[in-house]
C-alpha cells in the first residue's frame, strides 16, 4: 500500500466521484474531492442516478438527511453501480440514532455490494449488532478499536473504517491503525463525511478497497495536520483543510503515515 502512489494517481485520472450525499456537506465534500485532484458530481435525482453511477469511477451514499425518494435514488444508482463494477463507499450518517436511519442502512448493506463502510464507531458498532451510544449523529463513549472494525467487516462483509482520534480499518482478517489527524477535525461540521468522499476518491484508482480507505484516511488526516499549523480556530481551520489537500505531496506522503 502506498497513499504516495495512490494520491498521484487520483490527480493523474481525475476520477469522477458521484455523491448522493446530505444538504449539511455537499458544499464541503465537494470541495474536499476537487480539493485533493478527483472530480465530483451531485447528483440524486430519479431521472439520472443510474446513468451518472455507471458512469463514475465510484459512488459515494451518505444518509445523513434521508427521505425516502433519496433512498430510492441510493439503491438504483447502487444497483447501477454493482452492474458498471463501480466502488460503493457507505457513510451510515446516525445509524443508531433512530430506526429509520438504522433500517436504511442496513437495507443499503443487504441489496448492494459496498466495498467500504466508514463510520465512527457507534455507527458501526450498530449496524454489526453491538451494543452503542449515539447522540444526535455523534459517538458517545469510548471510541472503536481494531476488534471492532474487523469483527464488523466480518458482519458486515466488506471494508469497514472506524473513524475516531485513531482510525482503524478491517478487511474481516487485516487491520490498519491510522493515528494522522488533528483534534481540530472534530470542530467542524463534515470532516466525517469529507473523509467518506476523499475514501471514493482513493476508490477510484485503487482496487484494493482496504488499500484505499487506509490512504484516504492517511491522506486526510495529514492534510489535517497540515491545516491545524496556521489555524486560529474552527472557522480558519476549515478554509485552510481545502488548501492543506491541495497542497498535499505525493512525494512525501508515504514518508507521514503515522
Amino acid at each position: 500500500m502506498s497513499a504516495g502512489t495512490d494520491l498521484a494517481l487520483i490527480r493523474e485520472r481525475k476520477p469522477l466521484v458521484h455523491q448522493i450525499t446530505n444538504y449539511v456537506v455537499m458544499n464541503e465534500t465537494a470541495n474536499a474531492t476537487l480539493a485533493i485532484g478527483a472530480l465530483p458530481v451531485m447528483a440524486h435525482a430519479l431521472q439520472e442516478v443510474e446513468e451518472m453511477a455507471a458512469a463514475a469511477s465510484a459512488l459515494v451514499l451518505n444518509i445523513g438527511t434521508l427521505s425516502d425518494e433519496w433512498v430510492e435514488s441510493m439503491l438504483l444508482a447502487g444497483k447501477a453501480a454493482n452492474r458498471a463494477g463501480v466502488p460503493i463507499v457507505l457513510d451510515p450518517v446516525g445509524a443508531g440514532a433512530t430506526s429509520y436511519r438504522t433500517e436504511v442502512s442496513q437495507r443499503l448493506l443487504a441489496e448492494l455490494q459496498i466495498a467500504v463502510v466508514r463510520g465512527n464507531s457507534a455507527e458501526i458498532a450498530t449496524l454489526a449488532g453491538r451494543q452503542a451510544e449515539i447522540r444526535g449523529v455523534e459517538a458517545v463513549g469510548e471510541a472503536g478499536g481494531p476488534e471492532l472494525a474487523r469483527a464488523a467487516a466480518q458482519a458486515l462483509g466488506c471494508v469497514t473504517a472506524v473513524t475516531g482520534p485513531v482510525d482503524h480499518v478491517s478487511d474481516g482478517s487485516a487491520a490498519n491503525a491510522v493515528a494522522n489527524g488533528h483534534e481540530l477535525l472534530a470542530t467542524v461540521t463534515g470532516t466525517g463525511c469529507m473523509s467518506t468522499a476523499i475514501t471514493g476518491c482513493f476508490l477510484g484508482v485503487q482496487p484494493d478497497a482496504l488499500a484505499a480507505a487506509t490512504s484516504a484516511l492517511v491522506a486526510f488526516g495529514v492534510a489535517g495536520e497540515d491545516a491545524a499549523r496556521e489555524a486560529r480556530g474552527p472557522g480558519s481551520f476549515h478554509v485552510a483543510l481545502y488548501d492543506a489537500l491541495a497542497a498535499l505531496d505525493p512525494e512525501t506522503l508515504d514518508s507521514r503515515v503515522r
